[in-house]
């Protein structure tokens, strides 16, 4: 397996290469292409990669996505021995992602029906399983009893009424509070503040509490908490950590997950060993020594390691410089309903100067269909390729047919060879659930 030190990530004057390697998967390299230098993933160049498969296409470093999952796995172990970790799997649902993910030894964080059922199609072990959601239905907490889930995260006391009535065995259970910090993030992402839509208020979790733990059939467990996602001050996950001690002294603590990631050129964001050391001090100091801590990671694992492919397809030059692709918020929704910032590259073309300043859009029907504010690049061509960095997480979870748009392919790379892990959608696929009206 290679690593940083051996891959090829020269610096080219009139580009910003230099910065640019930092946020592009691990296993990401200049090689030389027909035209000249052009980026590879895992050791697949990107034209190769778009011959094959087609564009738009979501592209996975293995080999970089199983060494970010071990500094999870192995420095909490390291930190606090009685751990678990949890991959937050909505932020990449893929079957593929679901195998590699237990291969690795991660539990699994579900939130619906749906990813209950990826999961279990993927081979993952019931018992690995943790159910979270604000509204779990009648139908979907008989699907996790019946499959013989490993934890359901309570949410609220329609959900305990819920679970009275439909548990005939034992199932473990843990109970989601709100741990009072405002995560320093977008709106929707923050979840642990007072008016959060998830959980309970201290006072109401400890009634709801008394109430599992007189109920025969409830094994509860301990107390979980989230605060958010994409937060970059480690110090708010030890100050929910140090909040939630006051529930109470239970077995399990789960801190859950939010770790943000570097998107742009000037962003910085904790490392993993920064973020487990923070949470690690705050439990050794409000927690009891023998409990058991679990955390969520889900973005923090996946977003490097992910990276879509486009095709240029237009490039017009009126009040602004047009570049045009064959995706856009069809696949990258997250940038408008989170204002989330991302970078981008000719990856056919990374040796030539960045010219030109360039509105990297999409071809969905809408003004806002704004992909890069001032990318960077050479003097594009219809033909370029063009890469969008650190979209492993949620650009695949939120993809959708808008415009009749079809949901790209997936492929994981390693070691100079690609496997395609999910096909790209078809326009079969796209009427398959208009037959009633057609018919059939």
């Amino acid at each position: 397996m290679s690593n940083e030190t051996t891959l090829n990530q020269p610096t080219a004057e009139g580009t910003r290469l230099g910065e640019l390697w930092s946020i592009l998967p691990e296993e990401s390299s200049r090689i030389d292409g027909e035209t000249g230098g052009e980026l590879a993933i895992g050791g697949v160049s990107v034209t190769a990669l778009a011959e094959q498969y087609g564009t738009p296409l979501h592209i996975v470093d293995e080999a970089g996505l199983r060494r970010q999952i071990r500094r999870f796995i192995d420095g909490l172990r390291e930190r606090w021995p009685n751990s678990e970790v949890l991959y937050a799997s909505k932020s990449f649902p893929a079957v593929g992602m679901y195998q590699l993910a237990h291969e690795e030894g991660l539990s699994i964080d579900v939130a619906g029906g749906g990813e209950i059922k990826l999961a279990l199609a993927a081979g993952v072990d019931p018992a690995r399983l943790h159910f979270h959601g604000n509204a779990k239905t009648d139908a979907e907490l008989s699907i996790a009893l019946e499959a013989g889930i490993g934890t359901i995260i309570v949410d609220n006391f329609d959900e305990i009424e819920r679970l009275e009535r439909l548990l005939t065995r034992p199932q473990n259970v843990l109970l989601r509070v709100i741990p009072g910090v405002e995560a320093e993030t977008h709106a929707s992402q923050a979840t642990g503040g007072d008016k959060s839509k998830f959980g309970l208020p201290m006072d109401q979790a400890k009634v709801a509490i008394e109430r599992m733990q007189a109920h025969p059939l409830i094994e509860f467990e301990g107390v979980h908490l989230h605060i958010g996602s994409q937060i970059l001050n480690t110090h708010q996950f030890a100050q929910a950590v140090e909040n939630i001690s006051s529930t109470g002294t239970f077995a399990t603590y789960d801190v859950g997950g939010g770790l943000g990631v570097k998107y742009t050129y000037t962003e910085e964001a904790p490392s993993v060993e920064s973020y487990l050391d923070s949470i690690v001090a705050a439990a050794k100091a409000h927690l009891p020594a023998e409990s058991k801590i679990m955390i969520e990671p889900g973005r923090s694992v996946i977003a490097r390691a992910g990276v879509t492919l486009y095709r240029v397809v237009s490039v017009k030059r009126t009040g602004e410089v047009f570049v045009a692709i064959d995706g856009g918020l069809a696949d990258q929704m997250d940038i408008a309903l989170t204002q989330q910032r991302y970078e981008a590259v000719l990856a056919n073309r990374i040796d030539e100067p960045w010219v030109e300043s360039v509105q990297l859009v999409g071809r969905q029907c809408e003004s806002g269909d704004l992909l890069v504010d001032g990318a960077d690049f050479p003097e594009a061509r219809v033909g370029d390729l063009v890469l969008m960095a650190t979209t492993g997480a949620y650009a695949y979870t939120m993809s959708n047919n808008y415009n009749g748009a079809l949901k790209p392919a997936i492929v994981f790379v390693q070691g100079g060879e690609a496997r395609l892990v999910t096909r790209r959608e078809t326009y079969d696929d796209l009427l398959a659930t208009h037959a009633p009206a057609l018919g059939h």
